[in-house]
């Protein structure tokens, strides 16, 4: 698949097939060939623990502008406390956090956003009772004087859509209420979108929708991409998986194993290391 560069000056690199290949350890953050050398999202040994449960070790995590990188990992495997500290829900213990190849410390989920990162739940976080364009801008509606300006937030949001090429959604002024399981993910991304993010996680955002509205989605997601957005995609599905990611990185009861492109592994190779942590040589030394 194509990469969309960002607008940003950055020097490139590339290492050899050996060190990309490589994925026991630290390995996972090795640089795809063509991309920034400064990856948007860098974490570097991220720890954290729940009272005397660790939940994340020594964890090495990367997400590039322009690619979808998949994350994937059994029920249990830390992937929701990873994202969770992504997004500023949990402080992490241990570990570097850098964004845009700044180190940060988050302790609130506003100060991911502010950055730039914005976490698409599963559940959506949608008011069924109100319209596309005001769920939109929930929290933050575009005001003249002390009036709402809802023609400014209508015009915004339809901008934002046409954008992204969505053509199922026929007016933001819709109840959220009537629109399907895939209409409410798109309005969901749209309104990360719409706030300039440059980094956006996507929790499962296929489950639960038929053939048609996963292909509008998933289309989505890609696109997103192709615009120079970092998207982080957690998928139980991995036909979804090799369908619309650009690398894969996989969690193993709160390990990294493996972070590699997709191209450059099997459908069976990924469930090995899901289920086991290993696959050849891939994952965890012997």
């Amino acid at each position: 698949m194509a990469f969309a560069t960002p607008g940003r000056e950055n020097r490139t690199g590339t290492l050899s097939d050996h060190d990309r290949l490589s994925l026991a350890g630290d390995a996972s953050r090795w640089e795809p060939p063509g991309m920034p050398a400064t990856p948007v999202l860098d974490l570097r040994g991220i720890g954290k623990s729940f009272g005397p449960v660790k939940v994340l070790h020594d964890v090495a995590f990367t997400a590039y502008p322009g690619e979808v990188t998949a994350l994937v990992g059994d029920n249990g495997a830390g992937k929701t406390t990873l994202v969770n500290c992504i997004g500023g829900v949990h402080p992490w213990d241990a570990g570097e956090y850098l964004f845009e190849g700044r180190p940060v410390r988050l302790s609130s989920p506003r100060e991911a956003a502010d950055l730039g990162i914005d976490l698409v739940h599963q559940d959506l976080a949608l008011c069924e009772n109100l319209s596309i364009v005001q769920n939109m801008f929930l929290g933050r509606e575009r005001r003249r004087g002390l009036a709402v300006d809802d023609a400014v937030m209508e015009e915004l949001a339809t901008t934002t859509l046409a954008g992204l090429s969505v053509r199922t959604v026929k007016s933001v002024r819709a109840p959220v209420g009537s629109l399907s399981g895939g209409q409410r993910q798109t309005v969901a991304i749209a309104r990360a979108v719409l706030w300039d993010s440059r980094v956006i996680v996507l929790d499962e955002p296929a489950a639960a929708l038929g053939v048609a509205q996963t292909q509008q989605v998933l289309e989505l997601v890609r696109r997103l991409a192709d615009k120079g957005l970092a998207v982080v995609l957690i998928s139980h599905n991995m036909n979804d998986v090799f369908a619309v990611s650009d690398r894969i990185a996989v969690l193993y009861l709160g390990r990294m194993v493996a972070q590699m492109r997709t191209a450059d592994v099997t459908h069976a190779q990924v469930v090995e290391l899901i289920t086991t942590g290993r696959s050849g040589e891939l994952g965890l030394a012997g």
